[in-house]
């Protein structure tokens, strides 16, 4: 049984549809909310559905059948303001499954972030001692709360103290891809674009405010899901591997070639607008971001990453432009 929490949501129901397919019980742990995140479960079998409070429990009362808990679930907004909501949901609820994976001997997989890296000063090297970790000043609460347990998990590792068989802080960048629907404004930019871009409509991309880069020109390490996922199984059939690993496609790429790979995926011709970016986001804004992997092949995940272009072409094609667009 493998306990995946926040798995109604994007990423995490990506990650109970393949688990799904292979036979394997996954047990969901969510709140349902009212915003459509159970059409993400609809199509897969799911062992049982619990909600975050009762969780402790679960783990407790199944304890002899768990084999693996993926903690996914958290505030993932980087414009969050409430910064004591981080700290209950993003940290606190992820040292608490640290404790319990560690008295019961389970391996535990659980959502970091690039927002840890901050504006990238210090690169994007996922090393993992409390030296290395201390360089980086992430620019948003979000992306400070992902980075207090990362640092807490090294230092607990560098005293020798003891942790799960496995512990993993998986640093996604801009991950995208279907079920990604109930995040509103956190929606990536071609799920919230896609409707006017097939109407042959235009694309609004932010003005920079930074003069290393053109407008359009900010660059990101867009990821498609199904690759983040494929990682992920990969990871629980190595149970000997621990630590911080990036999640990403090792290529930044700009916003510009995302909006051009959609309209050449919609086959629209290429309409931009440019907009100023809104004042309130400017101070925590990544102008670039780009995953070295170095480390996830040296450990020795082969699997080709998805071409910026080809996972935009399938999402558009095999879900956006689809009646049904989930997975």
């Amino acid at each position: 049984m493998i306990v995946v929490t926040g798995g109604a949501g994007f990423i995490g129901s990506n990650l109970v549809a393949a688990l799904s397919a292979r036979g394997k019980d996954v047990v969901v742990c969510d709140w349902m909310t009212d915003d459509q995140r159970w059409r993400n479960l609809r199509k897969h079998e799911i062992a049982e559905l619990v909600a975050p409070e009762q969780l402790l429990d679960f783990l407790q009362a199944n304890r002899n059948a768990i084999e693996a808990i993926v903690h996914l679930g958290a505030i993932s907004s980087t414009a969050e303001r409430n910064v004591d909501l981080l700290v209950e949901h993003n940290i606190h609820a992820t040292l608490r499954l640290l404790d319990w994976c560690t008295q019961a001997d389970k391996a535990l997989i659980y959502a970091s972030s690039a927002a840890t890296y901050g504006d990238g000063a210090f690169g994007f090297r996922d090393e993992d001692t409390p030296q290395a970790l201390a360089k980086f000043r992430p620019v948003n609460a979000y992306g400070w709360s992902k980075h207090v347990v990362d640092r807490r998990i090294a230092r607990l590792r560098a005293r020798g103290e003891r942790l799960p068989p496995q512990v993993l802080g998986l640093k996604f960048f801009n991950v995208f891809g279907p079920n990604e629907y109930h995040e509103g404004f956190m929606q990536s930019a071609i799920a919230k674009n896609y409707p006017q871009v097939a109407q042959g409509g235009a694309i609004r991309l932010f003005r920079s405010t930074d003069p290393r880069f053109a407008d359009g020109g900010q660059m990101r390490d867009f990821v498609f899901v199904r690759d983040a996922v494929s990682v992920m199984l990969w990871l629980l059939e190595n149970p000997a591997i621990s630590g911080l690993l990036n999640i990403g496609s090792g290529q930044a790429r700009s916003w510009l070639d995302l909006a051009k790979a959609m309209f050449a995926a919609a086959d629209k011709p290429c309409a931009i607008e440019y907009i100023d970016m809104p004042a309130e986001i400017v101070d925590g804004y990544q102008n670039f971001t780009q995953a070295d992997i170095g480390k996830l092949r040296a450990l020795g995940s082969a699997a080709p990453m998805t071409s910026l272009e080809d996972g935009v072409a399938d999402y558009v094609s095999n879900y956006l432009a689809k009646d049904d667009r989930y997975l």
